[in-house]
């Protein structure tokens, strides 16, 4: 038996003490935007800990995707048929899989740029133009680096 307890993943509190060891500094580093109430602690450790259930989720889904996309590419070749509707079925299934396992690669990829921004602590503020992003807009998607006027102007290029 090991003398050593197993790891276990950080949770949202932990998550937060890494870059406010006063977790109550924690509330005044995520900016507001005008009009906003400020962030609570418990709002804080609630958009926290969605992030890490995603990250742990996603990352269990895209490994069983990932295992379906392959089996599904091993076995393109086998069926009971050589007609052109069977391989243009069998080619629609593997684009349909293929783009679901990308979307969930980056959703992944985002949520954990969103932890990292906790991390490091940036999150809530616009990547761009560095003012807050919005506690409304955040806690309707986490995931979110820019203010909606960033978003706004990035979208009309």
């Amino acid at each position: 038996m090991s003398k050593h307890a197993p790891a276990t993943e950080p949770s949202a509190k932990d998550l937060l003490a890494e870059t406010f060891p006063d977790l109550a500094q924690a509330v005044k580093g995520f900016p507001v935007r005008d009009g906003e109430e400020p962030w609570t602690l418990e709002e804080i450790e609630e958009q926290a800990s969605g992030l890490l259930a995603d990250r742990d989720r996603l990352e269990s889904e895209l490994a069983a995707a990932d295992r379906d996309l392959s089996e599904l590419l091993r076995n393109s070749g086998d069926g009971a048929g050589d007609d052109q509707a069977d391989y243009g079925s069998s080619a629609l299934e593997r684009e349909q899989e293929l783009t679901l396992v990308n979307n969930m690669r980056d959703l992944l990829a985002q949520t954990k740029h969103a932890i990292e921004r906790i991390k490091n602590g940036t999150y809530a503020t616009c990547e761009v133009t560095g003012l807050p992003i919005g506690k409304a807009r955040l806690q309707a998607f986490p995931r979110a680096t820019l203010s909606v006027e960033a978003k706004a102007r990035e979208e009309r290029r």
